[in-house]
């Protein structure tokens, strides 16, 4: 393996300005916990050869940093990924409905964890499985994984600095009047240790944006964004206003039309972790969904 050619385990920086190698790092938003972490596996290279956090690099030299094999121990099961996007340091797939992410006590199997397991073993990726966002069991869409420490951390920060633009579609009970509003209120547990959230004043500050992209007899279908990442915020935020997600059986009630909550995760944009190039990716809305539609538009509803 040559330290100065890229690769799934190696991500090469280019120095700009003399300072030390981990001055340089820092600039590239290496972060603290990650360079320690290097520091301690001896992976930190100038012009490919071994070398110390203090020394001084200039102008053109070339540091990489090396990830080597990983073990992940969840279970492979042949579970069906539908990938839309794949690189040394991004898997991107459309995930779909009632698919648990992680394996929990519930459910031990057939989550998203194993099937990933089952493409990384068959495709000889020797990597941890690490999850950059996160989808309730019954919402569809764009999921990120990334393949490395390095891109996960670097994508970590941009949904911290909420530079990452998250789009969902979303079918709500009613009329919504506002073409467009923004919804801009804290969200909290409804009780300790209950799982369901709601709107109050001692919450985490979430904010929600809606477009109308249709309205129907007694239903809306909306273009949701969102600019802070709590848990269950669309569902909250929705519901709080009085349109509640058509099948959310938590914040609204089943629905004889679709098995799930109509919410769908359908755009993500946001800046590759090695290149900084912009990236978008757009998931289709699923079949439960685009029949709920067209049960919608049916006159006779």
């Amino acid at each position: 393996m040559s330290l100065l050619k890229e690769n799934e385990n190696v991500v090469l920086f280019k120095v700009k300005d003399e300072m030390t190698v981990e001055e340089v790092l820092f600039n590239y938003n290496i972060s603290s916990r990650l360079f320690r972490k290097l520091k301690r596996d001896k992976a930190i290279f100038l012009n490919g050869k071994p070398v110390k956090n203090t020394s001084i690099a200039s102008v053109g030299d070339i540091i990489s940093i090396v990830m080597g094999d990983e073990i992940d121990d969840t279970i492979p099961e042949p579970i069906p990924l539908d990938i839309v996007y794949e690189d040394y340091d991004l898997l991107i797939f459309n995930k779909k409905p009632n698919m648990v992410v992680h394996p929990t006590k519930s459910h031990q199997s057939g989550t998203v964890s194993n099937g990933i397991s089952y493409y990384y073993k068959q495709k000889n990726i020797k990597k941890k499985i690490r999850f950059v966002n996160r989808l309730d069991m019954d919402t569809s869409g764009v999921l990120i994984v990334a393949k490395n420490s390095f891109s996960h951390q670097q994508l970590a920060i941009q949904f911290q600095e909420n530079s990452v633009t998250k789009k969902y579609i979303a079918i709500v009970d009613g009329l919504v009047e506002n073409d467009n509003d923004i919804i801009d209120l804290p969200i909290g547990r409804e009780e300790d240790k209950s799982v369901k959230k709601v709107v109050t004043d001692d919450g985490k500050r979430a904010i929600t944006e809606y477009n109308v992209k249709e309205r129907y007899k007694n239903a809306t279908l909306l273009e949701v964004q969102i600019y802070t990442g709590r848990s269950h915020q669309i569902r909250v935020h929705l519901n709080h206003i009085g349109h509640p997600i058509i099948g959310d059986v938590l914040y609204n009630k089943p629905s004889e039309y679709i098995g799930r909550q109509a919410l769908h995760a359908n755009y993500i944009k946001f800046k590759h972790p090695r290149t900084q190039e912009d990236m978008e990716f757009i998931a289709p809305l699923p079949e439960d969904m685009t029949k709920l539609i067209s049960i919608l538009k049916d006159p006779k509803n």
